[in-house]
């Protein structure tokens, strides 16, 4: 998700906000004379003024599961605001260590200065010790943080689908805003620079926008799903999840960057079409459309050398199909690259089976370093791994 562009003329905000201020005054205006129940009977004048203050004493206690969360977190939640040549941008981020807080790598790309502004007001100039562009995280140092804002903890294990969930952040800026939903899928692949996947994502339903990007997704208990990294609309949203932020931070703290593991092949997921052209008895695997030359699998792994028109549709055809990495099956991509993400280091020699030509084989992949970001590869109709 893009930060927002920010920069805007501190006026335009002031009108923006009281525009916004003279909205609830009116609305609070047209509701003066009548207080409602929930059910919709009219209530006496005593009546409203009993419900009114059992409604503002709940608040008070905190009897909201969401405001519970909200109270006990957002000290931990921060405003990141960005300036680049080619202007200013905001993000969130949240503490991780006494010193750092963890965002988005696109919050603060190419970022010559940062500032970040803590929960009760407190600013601090922030440096960028890491980043990495293909979990889309970073890091940012902060000396001498404020005294409240201590450490979010991480999820140990991704929660169940259907979990409830809140996103903190600063939407357009809008500073300590909480949304609240589900996660409503585990282990999506989002994509990356070069045709590569951001591995092992939690989707949600909770509202993130522009300016959420980098704060936390947090359970009701008050640990870290995920950073909010994506929005899609139609409340489908995605977050970084707990398990690679443990991976990759480390790195980031300790080197500054983060080494993902590379087979160097493109590929794509079993789908009927693609079974069928290939005669294959299960819908399940990962067809390997192409191999990276003087990649770790060149020589290993074979790729499709033609294709073929089913349904319609040109498919490839001929080449390997993963079907298991390390005893693991591997029925989908966003299962090859959840494995690779989570499992994996450079180096790793990892025994493969695949099917080819209709034969079962075992083979070993010694695993290489994903080239730099910057770097060309072979252009295919498959993702890389």
């Amino acid at each position: 998700m893009d930060d927002d562009a920010g920069g805007a003329p501190t006026r335009t905000r002031r009108r923006f906000l009281g525009a916004v201020g003279a909205t609830a005054a009116f609305g609070l205006a047209g509701c003066a004379e009548r207080s409602r129940r929930p059910s919709g009977k009219t209530l006496t004048e005593v009546e409203a003024t009993t419900y009114a203050r059992d409604v503002g004493e709940a608040n008070d206690q905190g009897t909201s599961a969401y405001t519970d969360v909200y109270r006990a977190t957002i000290d931990s939640v921060a405003l990141v605001r960005s300036y680049r040549a080619t202007g200013a941008g905001t993000g969130s981020a949240f503490v991780y260590d006494d010193e750092h807080l963890v965002t988005n790598q696109h919050v603060v790309e190419d970022a010559e200065d940062i500032e970040v502004r803590f929960a009760r007001g407190d600013w601090r100039d922030g440096e960028v010790v890491g980043t990495d562009v293909y979990s889309d995280l970073a890091v940012v140092r902060v000396e001498e943080g404020p005294d409240y804002a201590t450490p979010l903890d991480l999820v140990e294990s991704d929660p169940p689908i259907g979990a409830e969930v809140v996103a903190l952040g600063n939407p357009f800026g809008l500073g300590e805003s909480v949304s609240a939903g589900i996660v409503s899928g585990v282990d999506r692949s989002l994509p990356s620079v070069n045709d590569f996947v951001i591995a092992d994502t939690v989707q949600t339903d909770a509202a993130a926008n522009p300016g959420n990007s980098g704060g936390p997704l947090v359970t009701l208990n008050g640990r870290v799903v995920g950073v909010v990294t994506a929005g899609r609309g139609n409340d489908v949203n995605f977050a970084v999840s707990a398990a690679l932020v443990r991976r990759v931070v480390p790195a980031l703290l300790e080197d500054g960057s983060y080494e993902h593991s590379y087979v160097g092949i493109g590929l794509t997921s079993v789908t009927p079409t693609i079974a069928e052209a290939n005669d294959l008895e299960a819908v399940r695997g990962v067809l390997v459309v192409e191999v990276v030359e003087d990649g770790p699998s060149d020589g290993v792994l074979q790729g499709s050398p033609d294709s073929s028109t089913v349904n319609g549709q040109r498919v490839p055809v001929g080449g390997d199909v993963i079907s298991e990495m390390a005893g693991r099956s591997i029925p989908t991509q966003d299962a090859l690259s959840t494995f690779l993400a989570l499992n994996t280091s450079p180096g790793d020699t990892v025994p493969t089976v695949v099917l080819r030509d209709g034969e079962r084989v075992e083979v070993d992949i010694e695993l290489g370093v994903r080239p730099d970001p910057d770097a060309a590869l072979v252009p295919g109709d498959g993702l890389f791994r």
